[in-house]
């Protein structure tokens, strides 16, 4: 059953615009466009090598786009670095998990939360009452995203310590923790099982409609894609080749030749 569809007449909330990006002589992405609105949940997806990390890594900053622009909430990113384009509202997970193991899962989240603001460090050295105001904020607000997921029996445990499923779903909270307007999940599914993923569904849409968030997620699990995206962009040798609901991306001979190939006969 794929989800249902919202309507594309709201304003975008991230705005991509025929971003591209070469290294030497490869075109990694090319002209590549996007328009998430508020409270959207969508997937980017094609094969192997198709250039949606890439997408990721421009969205992000890691890589600055040869060409085009990217806007967030109408604020262009050009040229900011990846912690401005955190700050500004954009936050990501990645297909490699990137926890600080060796903190606690509470640690992690409460790292995350210092992004709005954290006292000076006069203010914390000397103890005073806004710098404790604060960190018993940062606390609350740290258990509090941790109850959402169900974690917060296991705060005080080192993070590296957790099964993996539990370890994705700390990232996702750690990214949630900087307040984000968008919401870039790079393979959440992987290594999970098909228990995992039927549960990871369910946290997905939980945190777009609790946190009133736009969510991207690159995903090479189509069953999970179907059934919890409203629109889908697909990618091939960095090129988008289609983009649409599930139903129409399903039938669509161009993604179906990127995937399974095409009888040359």
């Amino acid at each position: 059953m794929t989800a249902a569809v919202r309507s594309s007449s709201s304003p975008a909330l991230l705005d991509v615009a025929e971003i591209a990006i070469s290294f030497g002589g490869l075109k990694a992405l090319q002209s590549f466009s996007l328009a998430l609105p508020p409270g959207s949940l969508s997937g980017l997806i094609g094969p192997n090598g198709a250039g949606k990390t890439t997408v990721f890594n421009l969205l992000t900053g890691v890589y600055c786009p040869d060409q085009g622009a990217i806007a967030l909430d109408g604020r262009r990113l050009h040229g900011l670095r990846p912690h401005q384009i955190t700050a500004a509202g954009m936050a990501r997970t990645f297909q490699n998990i990137r926890l600080f193991g060796e903190l606690s899962v509470l640690d992690n989240v409460q790292l995350a939360c210092q992004l709005r603001g954290r006292p000076s460090l006069t203010a914390t050295l000397l103890r005073t009452a806004s710098a404790v105001a604060r960190e018993r904020f940062i606390r609350h607000r740290s258990l509090e995203l941790l109850d959402v997921f169900e974690l917060r029996d296991r705060a005080d445990e080192p993070a590296q310590s957790l099964p993996y499923g539990h370890q994705r779903k700390v990232e996702i909270i750690r990214a949630l923790a900087t307040e984000p307007k968008v919401l870039l999940l790079d393979e959440p599914a992987a290594g999970m099982n098909s228990g995992e993923k039927r549960q990871l569904a369910q946290t997905i849409r939980r945190i777009r409609d609790k946190f009133q968030l736009a969510i991207l997620l690159i995903e090479h699990d189509m069953e999970l894609v179907m059934e919890i995206c409203e629109q889908i962009t697909v990618l091939d040798h960095g090129v988008t080749i289609a983009s649409g609901t599930p139903a129409e991306i399903q039938c669509n001979p161009k993604v179906i030749e990127a995937y399974l190939g095409v009888d040359e006969e």
